[in-house]
């Protein structure tokens, strides 16, 4: 048969109907509220491809070099052709249509008793349900299709577009990365009477980071597919399993998806201002949906990740899956499931950033006074810590080699080429640099212990001589106050999880400066990423992008980026990605392969850099948006532009100009500038029309051109003030402008992680903030109480 009801299949039937088709038919075997639907079986999807004879041609198709981004789609385009223009056998056609007409007619929904079908008009939606899909050790949502509100005309052709999606670019690479052989996997498509959800959303039944026994309840208007798409940020409801309690986070929901009564499409709307902010689901429903989550996590015996819809009160299930997030450990105390190999420390293995592990009173910081030796040098502590090593002097590029693992860097300032030997490195102090220097930054999201700023550690301390970095203080001491790491209980590496995160209505987001950073930063629970910086990447090859382009193609060069970027929006997804286009100054550009052939300015920080050099160089640029489109290509898209040092409209439309030369749609994409001048402040209502998403403050340069005050020279560095009075004044009047015109506001400047600059920007309605790693849970504790703060006054 090519079809199965739902209530005919189990768990057990997982390779006929797919992950999703056997969890619907196991759920609703058990009595829970499963709207009414079939599964055009796995099988079926197979017999059409081996019956048609395309499913040689098919495999051999996407048979290729997943890292190659133009081969993979190229297969990905001919494999879904193959799929789309393959026509039902007759049969086949039949079969799908006669159980289509038992489902229901004339648009019921799941919550009414369904018509007869006599017209062929019901209202379902059309869900992908792969073999490999939502396993426990794999998820693969988002990975395949998913269709809302369709009706008989369009039923079988969207079946065959789930069977297509199997073979998207995503799809494919996804596959390739998890060792899933293309030829084994199979597709069945769910095919499920409609919920007209008035609200809906996501509850994960235990934290979906630590397993704590902690519910969270995603919720906004309309239905669910705002909420897993991202398109709103809903209200949070996170329950204590322990004691009932529950913190209530309202958010400002814009927009929601809803059956356009005429066409029956989904269609987004925005929300009408009276229920924008208010609550989507009382408490009462908050009890509704606990008991739900309860039940499914004891049916399954391990905690679950479920999609919701309501319907005048009434809860149905879209959606179960295991949580893939959390450990074995974690899984098991946080449901009161008996672990495998029983509980272990939650720390065991993770660091506290000084090399130690935490918990070890003998290896810990806490175990050295640092005070007992003497100081060497001093400078800024920039990342915190403390360790000690052997004191290794990096002059040149060729002296890294000699970095092992254990060993303290020491140099002028560290460069992008340098970031493997600070990953081998336990400590790194420079002469140069402030808190924002590339050593600072990155060190931070390695978690190395670092200072910055000595002016001569260099000089001062010799080759192989063994130091104690204070990376809190900032003091270099003489001799090993810390034990060595290695003489310490081997444990095996696991990797970081995320804390508990407070729920916000303004999102708390993370700056990376290199792909390698990002593993430490998803763990930190973050809404997503507020800054990826591009130039690291291409400085990290050494040569100038004309260089690197003239020996080795632009295929290699957008490649170089497509890898880079791809890294970050894998371990966010679907979590969005912000990328800042090229922003290097000149005097960086100056130290590569190709150097010779840049500007000498006396200013770089003022001169050829962000989108001046980028609309200057437009054929550089080009292959820098290729990036952009292969990314959205192969369905990365939780990946947004953001454009630097933009002044005015007319930088931003030439830029929009840009994107669609390159074949990038600015009205289907997420794209925005950022505010680093004070014309990029007042000019901001112009730019606003322009069409952009977002505006983004870069405290670093807005401050610096504001105050005419250079952040890195000594003789003013002590009048370099975020907070300053006209600083906050532009900021507050950009907010006010970009709200008034539905344009989002974040800041990722090193001044979003300062809890002054977080209330300040809390209370002027900011979107959101994106913090350092180190700094994001206590921006996330910081703007919490901000938030708590301002509800507690409104209703006093």
């Amino acid at each position: 048969m090519a079809v199965l009801w739902l209530d005919e299949i189990s768990a057990g039937d997982l390779e006929t109907v797919g992950g999703k088709g056997a969890s619907l038919g196991e759920l609703t075997g058990a009595g829970l509220p499963v709207p009414p639907g079939f599964v055009v079986t796995a099988g079926t999807y197979r017999s059409f491809i081996e019956e048609a004879g395309i499913d040689d041609e098919l495999f051999d198709a996407v048979d290729v070099d997943a890292d190659d981004s133009a081969s993979l789609a190229e297969a990905a385009d001919r494999a879904q052709e193959l799929i789309t223009e393959t026509p039902f056998p007759d049969d086949l056609r039949e079969e799908i249509l006669a159980a289509y007409h038992e489902v229901g007619s004339d648009g019921a929904d799941a919550a009414e008793e369904p018509a007869d079908g006599d017209d062929g008009g019901a209202f379902v939606a059309v869900r992908s349900s792969a073999t490999a899909e939502d396993l426990p050790d794999a998820s693969f949502a988002g990975q395949q299709e998913t269709f809302l509100n369709v009706t008989e005309d369009r039923l079988l052709e969207r079946v065959r577009e789930c069977w297509a999606s199997l073979f998207t670019q995503r799809a494919i690479y996804y596959r390739e990365e998890q060792g899933f052989d293309h030829s084994t996997v199979n597709i069945a498509v769910v095919v499920q009477q409609m919920v007209d959800a008035d609200k809906s959303g996501v509850m994960f039944t235990s934290h979906p980071s630590t397993g704590e026994p902690t519910m969270i309840i995603e919720a906004a208007w309309g239905l669910g597919e705002a909420v897993v798409s991202g398109a709103v940020s809903p209200d949070n409801y996170v329950v204590s399993r322990e004691d009932g309690s529950t913190d209530v986070t309202v958010a400002e929901k814009k927009v929601m998806h809803v059956k356009d009564e005429s066409t029956g499409e989904t269609v987004e709307r925005e929300v009408p201002s009276e229920r924008r902010d208010e609550r989507v689901i009382s408490e009462g429903e908050i009890e509704s949906l606990v008991e739900l989550g309860e039940r499914v996590e004891t049916h399954y015996g391990e905690p679950q990740d479920v999609e919701w819809a309501m319907v005048d009160g009434e809860v149905f299930m879209l959606q179960s899956r295991p949580i893939t997030t959390i450990d074995e450990t974690d899984r098991s105390e946080g449901t009161g499931i008996d672990p495998i190999d029983g509980a272990g420390d939650p720390t065991a293995g993770v660091t506290d950033g000084s090399g130690a592990l935490k918990g070890d009173a003998e290896t810990g910081a806490s175990g050295s006074n640092g005070d007992s030796g003497t100081t060497l040098v001093d400078g800024l502590g920039s990342s915190p810590g403390i360790v000690s090593g052997p004191a290794k002097i990096v002059r040149k590029l060729d002296d890294l080699a000699k970095i092992s693992e254990g060993d303290v860097i020491v140099t002028e300032m560290t460069m992008p080429d340098m970031v493997p030997a600070m990953k081998r490195a336990t400590g790194i102090i420079t002469d140069e640099g402030g808190m924002t220097s590339h050593a600072a930054i990155v060190s931070r999201e390695l978690g190395v212990p670092a200072i910055v700023g000595t002016t001569n550690a260099t000089s001062v301390l010799e080759d192989g001589q063994v130091v104690t970095l204070d990376g809190e203080r900032g003091a270099v001491l003489e001799g090993a106050e810390v034990e060595p790491e290695e003489e310490t209980e081997p444990v095996e590496e696991v990797r970081p999880q995320s804390p508990v995160k407070p729920m916000t209505a303004t999102e708390v987001k993370v700056n990376v400066s290199i792909p390698e950073a990002a593993e430490r930063a998803a763990a930190t629970g973050a809404d997503g990423v507020g800054l990826l910086r591009t130039e690291h990447m291409i400085l990290s090859l050494n040569q100038t992008p004309e260089k690197f382009i003239e020996e080795n193609g632009t295929d290699a060069y957008t490649n170089e980026l497509v890898e880079g970027i791809r890294s970050v929006a894998d371990e966010f997804y679907p979590r969005p990605v912000r990328v800042r286009t090229l922003d290097a100054p000149t005097d960086e550009f100056r130290q590569l392969e190709g150097g010779e052939n840049e500007p000498n300015e006396h200013n770089p920080m003022l001169g050829y850099r962000g989108i001046r050099r980028s609309l200057d160089r437009t054929d550089v640029f080009a292959h820098e948006l290729e990036a952009f489109r292969r990314l959205y290509d192969l369905g990365y898209d939780n990946v947004e532009i953001m454009f630097p040092l933009v002044n005015d409209a007319e930088d931003v439309y030439q830029a929009k100009r840009q994107m669609s030369e390159a074949g990038i749609d600015p009205a289907k994409r997420k794209w925005g500038v950022m505010i680093e001048t004070p014309a990029s402040a007042l000019c901001v209502e112009e730019m606003a029309t322009t069409g952009i998403d977002f505006a983004s403050f870069g405290t670093n340069d807005l401050t610096q051109y504001t105050l005419a005050v250079d952040r890195n020279n000594e003789n003013v560095a002590d009048r370099f003030d975020e907070l300053h009075p006209g600083v906050l004044r532009l900021i507050g009047d950009v907010i006010e402008t970009c709200r008034e015109h539905d344009v989002d506001t974040s800041i990722c400047g090193q001044a979003g992680s300062k809890p002054d600059m977080v209330q300040f920007l809390v209370n002027e309605g900011i979107s959101s903030i994106s913090a350092n790693i180190d700094a994001v849970r206590d921006v996330q504790h910081e703007v919490k109480r901000v938030e708590q703060k301002l509800l507690l006054e409104s209703v006093r």
